[in-house]
């Protein structure tokens, strides 16, 4: 992008497991997921025995303040100078909001052309201040139709004209901080697998959790230590190097989750199915058909999922109105 002078390209390395609830919570918060426990896409809830969503869909029963209890960055930067967030309608009291990104005043606006106006609004009647800027559509179209396709390189197309808005109508000399909360690799019709159809994946396991590219598997507790054992050994014998299957013991020793807090180790899988190629895992026996038709993924471990990009910038801008 030759959205400003004195770019910086930067890469940095998302959360585990690298999916929206758990990176935007980190980005949010500052804390990693083993801290703020939003540990997947869903997740168990051990008060209810049951599987929760952490963005659209989220349980009533499980109150956000509760199950993310720490001050948000937003909020304690609201303590020294205005903070606002420019984001889609539908996020302004969304749970996953009031979970990781309360916090400041909140300014909706549907296309990506209103939420610039609005952006560069709110920042030229403000002095020192703060803004989280969302645009999800990029991501939208790595998801329908695939990273490598012509939609998603549009999408990146309109986000660069986007950033180049920002860059000619924010007050001259603001901060810009592009980043993104995951990468993404496309996954082959074909290689999006059913793993419920096969009795020996299954076998002992109480709830299904996470995403296709990072599954949580929670076991009965009459399946016990060898349960888990044969559990293990059977995925590793379907699916061999194109994963990487572990316990709940083997990410929080490895540090995956980050140093973690008491209440968040329950809505982790007794074991973890992380995919290491283009392989996504279902199980159609909860999951929506639609779901399947996902191009673009995220989740794992790799590379192509954990490293995004962080550019920074100055704006050019206009002068701030004194």
């Amino acid at each position: 992008m030759q959205s400003g002078q004195g770019e910086v390209p930067v890469w940095l390395d998302s959360t585990f497991p690298s999916t929206t609830a758990a990176a935007l919570a980190s980005f949010g918060t500052g804390l990693p997921p083993g801290q703020h426990g939003m540990v997947g896409y869903d997740v168990l809830d051990p008060d209810q025995d049951k599987v929760v969503n952490m963005l659209g869909n989220w349980d009533a029963k499980v109150d956000p303040a509760e199950w993310q209890p720490f001050p948000t960055v937003l909020e304690r930067a609201a303590e020294s100078v205005s903070v606002t967030t420019v984001s889609l309608p539908q996020f302004g009291n969304s749970p996953m909001t009031q979970a990781a990104l309360r916090g400041g005043n909140f300014v909706s606006a549907v296309t990506a052309h209103a939420r610039t106006e609005a952006a560069a609004e709110a920042m030229d009647t403000t002095g020192r201040s703060l803004m989280y800027f969302y645009v999800n559509e990029l991501d939208k179209a790595g998801h329908r139709h695939g990273c490598q396709s012509e939609q998603w390189e549009h999408q990146l197309e309109e986000l660069d004209a986007t950033v180049k808005r920002l860059n000619a109508s924010l007050p001259a000399g603001t901060t810009v901080l592009l980043t993104a909360d995951h990468g993404m690799l496309d996954v082959p019709e074909q290689q999006r697998i059913d793993f419920a159809a096969d009795a020996s994946l299954v076998d002992g396991v109480r709830h299904t959790a996470g995403e296709p590219r990072m599954v949580h598997l929670y076991l009965e507790d009459a399946a016990g230590a060898a349960g888990r054992e044969r559990l293990l050994g059977a995925w590793r014998a379907r699916f061999g190097d194109r994963i990487w299957a572990f316990t709940r013991e083997d990410a929080i020793a490895a540090g995956l989750f980050g140093t973690l807090r008491p209440a968040v180790g329950p809505r982790i899988g007794d074991i973890m199915i992380a995919a290491r190629d283009a392989l996504a895992l279902y199980d159609t026996r909860r999951g929506r058909p639609a779901a399947m038709e996902v191009v673009g993924q995220h989740g794992s471990l790799t590379k192509a999922e954990r490293e995004v990009p962080l550019l920074c910038f100055k704006a050019e801008g206009k002068p701030q109105r004194r």
